[in-house]
């Protein structure tokens, strides 16, 4: 399920994004901080590039891609 990015309290939404980009396989060295990643991360669920998806199943949040969402949705649409 999607959820809009504003309807989150900005200090989950930061948690969220701090942990999608610490990650494995997402570190950029220390060119970059934490709090520019973070940033870059919010500017891109601002304009609407990203989405916040939540997997009751798992209940876990993930930030996808426009392109992600879009496939996960279509996806859900076949599984109902």
């Amino acid at each position: 399920m999607f959820i809009p990015h504003r309807s989150v309290s900005s200090d989950i939404l930061r948690a969220v994004i701090e942990e999608f980009v610490s990650r494995e396989g997402t570190d950029y060295g220390s060119e970059y901080s934490l709090d520019s990643k973070v940033d870059a991360v919010r500017k891109q669920l601002d304009q609407g590039k990203a989405r916040l998806f939540f997997d009751s199943q798992s209940e876990t949040c993930d930030i996808v891609s426009v392109a992600s969402a879009r496939y996960r949705e279509l996806l859900a649409k076949m599984g109902s």
